[in-house]
């Protein structure tokens, strides 16, 4: 993907596609796809980065979503075990099956845990990956080396798949500019384009040039996830909203503090919610929280008193309980929960949404799709896509992305190390981010090409100066650019595991 090109082709006054989609994070990408594999002329434009937002920071799971069996979400679950074995079908090297243990420490569970997962099998049908198992003590512990050994009696495996969010996020990009669309990332949707009373397209605002053109289309997507509603007012100013925001953030531990290649699901906390604790790039990931009334932020910060929680919940399952001091790195991202009006936006907790998309369109003609999540945003583009060709008169075509394989860089040579603690290389990852995959900054490379300020925030910054210098020479950028870049990157990290500018919350 060259951007340069990209950006010729958007910004041409001449051009009318026939289906733009706002948003390049798993929905708007999935959309495009679908749409360019169709045969339709797609645009795609994103206000940042290709998934810079909610799509970077997910939980790293394709998954069915074991806890949804609880609130009785068999359709969504159904739905979601058929993405999840399309996904591991399609994207090999990015989707991988993950084997996971819900510990028992109670004389039931394996028995409760194992009825709704043995389910959770038949509802995957031939898409399946595995069969779950009850294996007892002493093969929990083999498993989860350092899981909590008082009163455990055993636990319940199963399978789901875990994947690279980003790295996912941009084969979809890189499969659709193969099947012809056109996408731009750092270019902001200012306003939309109306034509006798109908969307037919946005006014785009470039990030860092400020150039502004507008790009014309027969229909328009919206898929900006916890932005929604900013592009729907851009059509109505009293549109009411449709999207409650709930923050959920991950802890980043050295692999140790779990062991073992298998994860761990604690389905139901002391205040009733669902512990991870997942091996993942040699790190292991903990989270994740639920916390309401946050503000909509492309990179929120953790709260002190979320990273208290989760290290004050680990040390109840596991036996070498990790202290603050070895929380390797922290992210946070935001859940776009659909919230029509008709429900009560403001009558239910986050928690007690559903994670189903919905698909709406305006007087106007503006597609909306939102909520959702990254296992089901296939699913969701073809949706979105449907839709949109009702809406624009475009001619009826099927979907083929059920089947496409997507397009996968090869592995990296493994020369030039950033750093010894990260497993990510100088040399090609850093020219491939610029010239091929659209890197316009330096936390587009440390956090979405490569994975570095995610997995350790310490050598992401010791290596930092030596990759915006490379990549001041790919973009032609002086030396006010690398320190401007650096200051951004060093201010947009999480020191120590928490906020600077957050006091530590008092423990419970």
């Amino acid at each position: 993907m060259n951007r340069e090109e990209q950006l010729r082709r958007l910004s041409d006054p001449s051009a009318l596609w026939d289906i733009l989609v706002i948003g390049g994070g798993a929905t708007g990408l999935a959309t495009a796809l679908d749409a360019a594999t169709r045969g339709y002329r797609t645009a795609l434009v994103e206000q940042a980065d290709f998934c810079e937002g909610t799509s970077s920071k997910s939980t790293k799971l394709i998954h069915g979503g074991v806890r949804y069996l609880r609130n009785g979400e068999i359709g969504l679950v159904r739905e979601s075990l058929r993405e999840r074995g399309r996904l591991l079908r399609n994207a090999p090297g990015l989707v991988e099956p993950m084997p996971f243990v819900v510990p028992a420490y109670r004389f039931y569970e394996r028995f409760f845990y194992g009825t709704g997962l043995a389910l959770y099998d038949r509802l995957a049908g031939d898409l399946g990956i595995g069969r779950t198992e009850h294996p007892g003590r002493s093969a929990v512990l083999e498993r989860l080396p350092n899981l909590r050994r008082r009163g455990l009696r055993g636990g319940t495996l199963y399978w789901d798949g875990q994947f690279d969010d980003a790295a996912l996020a941009l084969a979809m990009a890189r499969t659709a500019a193969s099947q012809g669309a056109a996408l731009l990332n750092h270019a902001r949707v200012v306003g939309l384009v109306k034509e006798g009373g109908r969307v037919k397209g946005a006014e785009v605002r470039t990030r860092f040039d400020g150039r502004e053109f507008p790009v014309r289309a027969k229909v328009v997507v919206n898929a900006t996830g916890v932005f929604t509603d900013e592009i729907r007012n851009f059509d109505d100013g009293q549109a009411a909203p449709v999207v409650r925001v709930s923050q959920g953030i991950h802890l980043v531990l050295e692999r140790r503090f779990l062991g073992g290649d298998t994860a761990a699901m604690i389905p139901k906390t002391e205040d009733g919610r669902v512990l991870f604790l997942i091996p993942w790039k040699n790190r292991l990931l903990l989270g994740t929280t639920d916390t309401d009334g946050v503000e909509t932020a492309l990179n929120p910060r953790p709260l002190a008193e979320e990273i208290d929680y989760l290290v004050r919940h680990a040390a109840l399952y596991l036996e070498e309980a990790p202290s603050h001091g070895d929380i390797r790195a922290v992210f946070a991202g935001l859940r776009p929960l659909a919230s029509p009006p008709k429900t009560g936006a403001g009558s239910r907790s986050t928690a007690s949404l559903s994670r189903s998309h919905c698909l709406f369109t305006s007087d106007s003609g503006l597609v909306t799709m939102t909520g959702g999540k990254w296992t089901t945003c296939r699913q969701m583009g073809q949706d979105a896509v449907d839709r949109a060709a009702e809406v624009g008169g475009l001619e009826v075509r099927p979907s083929g992305t059920a089947d496409l394989s997507l397009l996968v860089p090869p592995v990296s040579v493994p020369v030039d190390p950033l750093d010894p603690e990260l497993p990510f290389y100088g040399g090609s990852d850093i020219d491939r981010a610029v010239r091929e995959d659209m890197a316009l900054t330096l936390d587009d490379v440390m956090s979405r090409r490569t994975r570095a300020s995610f997995l350790d925030e310490a050598a992401a910054v010791r290596c930092a100066p030596a990759v915006a210098a490379r990549m001041a020479e790919l973009l032609g950028k002086d030396s006010d650019w690398i320190r401007d870049e650096l200051e951004s990157f060093s201010a947009s990290l999480v020191v120590g595991g928490r906020t600077p500018d957050a006091p530590r919350a008092t423990s419970d």
